[in-house]
């Protein structure tokens, strides 16, 4: 049977509480039900889906993007998200293939996760950031 959508990545982390207030400030995802899984971790949820699962408590791989090189999201409000990077002081990179295709933002996460989150390409954009 073919795959017919994604359901959900999941990161490791060696801070949980920073993971999650991360995700929750720049990203809006929220912790929602979880099993009763015997280690520590968080599921956060875009709306009524559990998109992203956060596993704490074990060792991170030395290479922080192991085989996954990032998770993508589509997004809103291009301007405010580049705000609070800014305000955190987090490097991240603003991208465009062609005037058509959307906004690409891409920056890491506290565990070092590659996020690329995509806006449609006739988002504001950050005065600084303008052509």
């Amino acid at each position: 049977m073919p795959a017919i959508g994604m359901n959900h990545f999941t990161i490791l982390t060696n801070d949980l509480d920073k993971t999650l207030e991360f995700y929750n400030d720049l990203l809006g995802l929220v912790p929602g039900d979880r099993p009763p899984l015997p280690f520590p971790g968080a599921w956060l949820y875009a709306g009524e889906q559990a998109v992203l699962h956060v596993i704490a408590g074990r060792q991170l791989p030395t290479d922080a993007k192991g085989v996954i090189d990032h998770m993508a999201f589509s997004a809103e409000n291009l301007i405010e998200t580049v705000n609070k990077l800014e305000a955190r002081g987090l490097e991240y990179s603003l991208r465009q293939v062609t005037p058509e295709d959307p906004w690409q933002l891409f920056f890491h996460d506290p565990s070092g996760a590659k996020v690329e989150l995509d806006y449609p390409s006739d988002e504001p954009l950050p005065i600084k950031n303008q052509v």
